[in-house]
């Protein structure tokens, strides 16, 4: 066998003449039973014409059945760490002789575990201020807003204009037909077009408008369109806020006063904060270690990550309502970009999880249950059936692993040498 880049191998394999006859002659006599010839009653047909006419057939039979066969068994006698499929060439199989062919495989890439304990890496402790709190409930009191319908008069900004709108022209297919949405004329997340034409309309006004979009606007049909709409002004409303009392806080949840309410907010910004904090550090502790690896990685793992993350972002645009079924994806291309990055990944993972073999960090039935059932309660089915098809899918060995690298991010963390507003020095 030959090592020819890191974790790519070559091997030569021969498969004994004996094999390969009795192989054979297990394939003819199978043919004898299920073909039908002319002249002949069924399994009746002589053997010499079976492998006459069947020549080829016979042969590809043959080779199907024991190469992958003789691979496996030599991969278990050297030990050898395949890592996906092996490419067999060079196939050579002649009458009255073994068959020896070559095969082309990659294999788990070996490497020595470096220094991981006691890293250096920037990190600030987070706070929470009242202004913090403030906004964060002022932002639930717009969640919990009113809106009230106004005496007719004609828009002004600040308004809520309820409208309907459909499009004349700009837009492929079917018209765009919106009976009853709601715009705030002068709003930052209103389109300034809309804003333009509504103010000083009266209820029951008309006019035209045109709308560019930008390209990134989330709706596939009307990002980077020029579209205009036929819009009726159908009433204006005003946003109400709730008054900040004990009342509110209470309507809010399990909580007696606003001082309580307050509170709650204030230790939920600090854990957000906290998760991001540390989630920063603990990417920045695997860079620092991936960084001081070099080891080549399988293309057959590169290729998987690389799946895996057009997948994921092929499944946020679907969520977002973009027909991925329309998307040409170019798999070379898509490839080329993203190897670095999925190479990169595909390293931290395979060291994160030597290291879990090293300190000995396992996962929990009682882990893997929890997570079970919040996706039982997620789906609302029960949690023994959500099990079996996780089992069946392989999501279940997924869910184990996911918390393992979250346990061993954990550790790293940890372990790590927190430095502030500072970067890690090198080694």
């Amino acid at each position: 066998m030959s090592d020819t880049e890191g974790v790519k191998r070559t091997t030569e394999i021969t498969i004994p003449l004996e094999e390969v006859q009795s192989a054979a002659e297990k394939v003819v006599n199978s043919l004898q039973q299920k073909v039908r010839l002319q002249g002949f009653r069924p399994g009746k047909a002589p053997l010499s014409i079976i492998r006459t006419r069947f020549r080829e057939d016979i042969r590809q039979e043959v080779v199907e059945q024991l190469v992958p066969k003789a691979f496996r068994a030599r991969a278990d006698q050297e030990d050898w760490k395949v890592v996906g499929n092996p490419n067999i060439t060079d196939i050579h199989f002649h009458d009255n002789e073994p068959i020896r062919f070559n095969a082309e495989f990659e294999v788990m890439p070996e490497f020595e575990l470096g220094e991981y304990r006691g890293l250096q890496v920037p990190y600030d402790e987070p706070s929470v201020t009242g202004e913090d709190v403030d906004k964060r409930l002022e932002s639930i009191r717009e969640q919990k807003a009113d809106y009230v319908n106004i005496d007719p008069r004609p828009v002004e900004d600040g308004d809520y204009a309820v409208v309907s709108l459909t499009s004349v022209s700009g837009v492929e297919g079917e018209p765009i037909e919106q009976p009853e949405i709601m715009l705030h004329v002068g709003g930052e997340e209103t389109i300034p077009a809309y804003t333009e034409a509504l103010r000083g309309m009266s209820p029951d006004g008309e006019a035209d408008v045109e709308v560019v979009y930008p390209e990134d606007y989330g709706a596939e049909r009307l990002s980077g369109k020029t579209v205009k709409f036929h819009m009726v002004v159908k009433g204006l409303r005003k946003k109400e806020l709730p008054e900040l009392n004990d009342d509110f806080a209470q309507d809010i949840g399990d909580f007696k006063t606003v001082d309580e309410l307050k509170e709650e907010i204030r230790k939920t910004i600090l854990r957000e904060r906290e998760t991001q904090a540390q989630n920063e550090a603990k990417n920045k502790l695997v860079d620092q270690i991936v960084d001081a690896h070099e080891f080549a990685v399988p293309d057959a793992f590169v290729d998987q990550q690389i799946q895996a993350n057009v997948e994921s972002r092929l499944y946020e645009l679907a969520g977002a309502g973009v027909d991925v079924k329309k998307l040409n994806l170019k798999w070379e291309e898509i490839r080329s970009a993203q190897k670095d990055r999925a190479t990169r990944e595909v390293k931290a993972s395979l060291l994160l999880e030597k290291i879990a073999e090293r300190e000995a960090i396992e996962v929990l039935n009682d882990e893997i249950d929890r997570e079970v059932h919040a996706v039982a309660r997620r789906e609302r089915q029960p949690a023994a059936a959500i099990r079996k098809q996780l089992d069946e899918s392989g999501s279940l060995r997924r869910i184990a692993l996911q918390i393992r690298t979250g346990k061993v991010l954990n550790f790293l963390f940890e372990q790590s040498k927190k430095v502030t507003g500072e970067t890690p020095s090198a080694g």
